[in-house]
């Protein structure tokens, strides 16, 4: 089964960047010079998704405006015959199509889910969450593709291993391995961030979720759970209840750009990697452990 669509929450507040977020969407915080949003929206693509679902809510245009043509800005770079910048912005403009709809009350991440109940097909869908940014030789997205295909088109959520000191952080995925796929977990449930001692596994998700259309009739189904919020896991685990979903740890390096040390770690790496700057960058790292390890100051 292709799947054509992805859904993109974007409507939270993100607090924990005030107050760079009281005019900016946290989404358009750059990573080098490039949105943090790009960089989903980008994997989305890349694992042939065609129609990009934002979830979003007021103060958010600026998402849709990145991603809409500009054409005084167009014009203006044609005139200054800059025109490398030209070609940048004009294929931003045309990556996918982008629709939306708006969460008008932030009720947890399955009630975001649900408000684009009447824009998704009767089809699976992929869901990708914008604080994770998940990089490796194949888009995050289109791994889970792959197993749900395999795997009779059934639901697929993304996961990792972490510390177990660290699973109170996260939802945490139970089940058991499929016969002969190492890779691969039939799930019994997800727990939401357990403590340490009573965690049935250290098998975190990350925020990569391949969804069957069903979804929205659990989503109806569940109540209000930790938060007052509409909890995703528990339509999930409803789900789990009457047909097969499955986990399957993907291949990739994931940052977690949802908190300041996070987005640094992940500014860092991206910098390192990037063929404009990995030289420069190396070598101010170089200089800042030598300035730091001498107890210097590191001016420039």
């Amino acid at each position: 089964m292709k799947i054509k669509q992805a859904v993109i929450p974007v409507a939270g507040k993100g607090t924990r960047f005030l107050p760079a977020t009281k005019e900016i969407p946290k989404e358009m915080i750059p990573i080098l010079d490039i949105p943090m949003i790009h960089y989903i929206v980008q994997e989305a693509i890349d694992s042939g998704i065609e129609q990009i679902v934002f979830v979003n809510s007021s103060n958010k245009e600026s998402i849709e405006n990145y991603f809409d043509r500009n054409y005084a800005l167009e014009k203006f770079l044609e005139t200054n015959n800059k025109l490398k910048e030209l070609e940048l912005i004009q294929k931003i403009g045309t990556l996918a199509e982008i629709v939306s709809v708006r969460q008008k009350e932030q009720l947890g991440l399955g009630h975001a889910i649900l408000t684009t109940e009447r824009l998704i097909e009767k089809a699976n869908f992929a869901v990708l969450l914008g604080d994770d940014l998940i990089r490796g030789t194949q888009p995050c997205t289109m791994q889970l593709m792959k197993i749900s295909e395999t795997y009779g088109d059934n639901p697929v959520i993304g996961i990792m291993d972490v510390p177990k000191e660290d699973v109170s952080k996260y939802v945490i995925v139970d089940g058991t391995f499929i016969s002969g796929d190492k890779q691969t977990v039939q799930m019994k449930e997800m727990v939401e961030k357990p403590s340490p001692a009573k965690t049935p596994t250290t098998w975190a998700t990350p925020g990569r979720y391949i969804l069957s259309s069903d979804i929205f009739d659990y989503l109806k189904k569940i109540k209000r759970g930790a938060g007052g919020e509409y909890q995703l896991t528990d339509a999930i685990n409803l789900m789990c209840n009457s047909r097969p979903v499955y986990a399957h740890f993907f291949t990739g390096k994931r940052y977690d750009t949802g908190n300041i040390f996070g987005y640094l770690n992940a500014t860092v790496n991206f910098a390192l990697e990037d063929v404009r700057l990995k030289k420069y960058a190396a070598e101010l790292i170089k200089k800042l452990a030598k300035d730091l390890s001498s107890g210097s100051d590191h001016e420039s």
